[in-house]
């Protein structure tokens, strides 16, 4: 027999048992679905921290106040003020390599309109208005799309609209753009911007020299990162009088930092879900074998016969060797389609980016097949092995 009868033979074997092939191959669909679904959202996942990540800056700096201690139990990085209004200019005027620096400010407030109230988190920065209204300390506000469809209504243009933020009043002067979920599943848009003046006077409340959030600062590239890191933890010890061996009490992080560790967990992640899906095909693999171990018993006098009328060993084991491949391969053309599924039904879902990578397909129906030789084996080489007299008496 020929290459194509061999192939021929093998796939009407399988057809004959077309519920028993379709099970067989489940597990082998399951897990090559898994690995290329996991896959795809993951590598997805990684490339939508990373775009955050780049959009705020690779020479991005965040200036943090120092922890809160109280009875034995430590708080949190912000969680006691340390970092003032001074600190922020000191900054600006005494590090080198510094092209900005910004604070952002954050409290929890309601806001009210027309009979209406959302709580939200309201960040403010000082860039998002002229320098006049910063200076006068106007009460304007900018809303995210979520606040506005919760006070205004999906279709409304509440331009000109008055909104109380703790009963204050702020005069509404526009919407931001749509952002929609962040990389860590937080609502963009769940937001209303107010000068960072207005802010201070209006909503920070107590401790007023105090920064009550965060200080961003930009180097001038990413090589000056590190060097402007260094030279801010410097001033801040000296300003804020620790001793050596004392440690600080603020923090400063490099977005680089925040980055990889980002990067890396996501990763990890993805990793281990990957290696539960191939444990799947393991699974799958073990399936395949013990059907084909039934088939040779199941097809015994057919073995025997056509070894009778001259088909050799090698002709015998081909033919299981391509059943079993076979059987793998249709599973894992499956399990592509599936996975490729479901990983755009996910990602339209939670909105994040697909990314395919043909790599990972290839090495997905590469394991298939590789399961179903390795699995396929034994089995092929049983049915080589039977005597053709005694499989023809085998009833």
């Amino acid at each position: 027999m020929n290459a194509l009868q061999i192939v021929w033979v093998a796939l009407r074997a399988l057809l004959r048992n077309k519920l028993r092939s379709f099970l067989t191959t489940l597990g082998v669909i399951i897990g090559v679905a898994a690995v290329v679904a996991m896959t795809a959202i993951g590598a997805g996942a990684r490339a939508r921290v990373q775009k955050t990540f780049e959009d705020m800056g690779s020479n991005m700096l965040i200036v943090r106040s120092g922890a809160s201690q109280s009875g034995g139990a430590r708080g949190g990085a912000g969680t006691q003020p340390t970092l003032t209004w001074d600190d922020l200019d000191a900054i600006r005027e005494q590090v080198s390599d510094v092209r900005y620096v910004a604070p952002v400010l954050a409290t929890a407030a309601q806001v009210q309109a027309e009979g209406q109230n959302w709580s939200n988190w309201a960040p403010a920065e000082g860039t998002l208005f002229s320098a006049d209204d910063v200076a006068r300390g106007a009460k304007v506000a900018v809303l995210g799309h979520t606040v506005v469809e919760n006070l205004f209504g999906a279709y409304a243009d509440p331009v000109g609209q008055i909104v109380r933020v703790e009963n204050v009043p702020f005069e509404v002067v526009g919407v931001a753009a749509t952002k929609g979920q962040s990389a860590f599943g937080s609502d963009n848009d769940d937001v209303v911007f107010v000068p960072v003046t207005a802010f201070r006077s209006r909503l920070q409340g107590g401790l007023q020299q105090f920064v009550d959030g965060v200080i961003l600062v930009g180097a001038t590239s990413q090589a000056a990162t590190t060097g402007v890191e260094a030279s801010i933890e410097s001033l801040l010890r000296t300003r804020h009088r620790i001793r050596p061996g004392t440690p600080d009490d603020f923090t400063v992080r490099n977005l680089a930092d925040i980055a990889a560790a980002q990067q890396e967990g996501a990763r990890v992640m993805t990793s281990l879900l990957a290696g539960i899906a191939l444990v799947s095909l393991v699974v799958g693999g073990i399936g395949i074998m013990n059907i084909m171990l039934v088939s040779v018993k199941e097809r015994t006098r057919e073995i025997g016969l056509r070894m009778a009328v001259g088909a050799r060993p090698r002709n015998v084991l081909t033919q299981f060797l391509v059943e079993a491949v076979s059987l793998s391969l249709i599973g894992g053309l499956s399990g592509v389609a599936v996975g490729l599924a479901i990983a755009f039904w996910l990602a339209g879902r939670f909105e994040w980016p697909l990314l395919v990578q043909p790599a990972v397909v290839v090495l997905a129906l590469g394991s298939s097949a590789a399961v179903g030789v390795g699995f396929g084996l034994y089995p092929a080489w049983q049915a080589s092995r039977l005597d053709p007299i005694q499989a023809l008496r085998y009833e």
